[in-house]
């Protein structure tokens, strides 16, 4: 989900197709809010990249309803601050199965 095909606003989850996981709306609909901190990265080619151990922001990632499909993609990053409230970002609860 995009800006093209979201009707101006988010929607519940699973409305579109899962992904090749069964993952629902991984990209688009929502930025996601993750743990990292927003920052630059290391110089030079790296597979999945730390950011500072510290900082002001944290990294959203995937696009939202409110951009273009261009940044629904999990390499797209953004950032707000812990205590922003958007109606464009969200989180994801993950846990681990034995």
């Amino acid at each position: 989900m995009y800006c093209g095909n979201a009707g101006g606003m988010p929607h519940p989850v699973g409305q579109k197709q899962p992904n090749a996981w069964g993952l629902h709306d991984m990209h688009g609909n929502l930025f996601e809010w993750v743990n990292d901190w927003y920052g630059t990265y290391p110089a030079g080619d790296a597979v999945d990249p730390l950011g500072p151990a510290s900082g002001d922001g944290r990294v959203n990632r995937g696009g939202s309803w409110l951009i273009g499909a261009e940044f629904a993609r999990a390499a797209a990053r953004n950032w707000s601050r812990p205590d922003d409230r958007r109606n464009y970002v969200g989180f994801r609860p993950a846990r681990s199965l034995p």
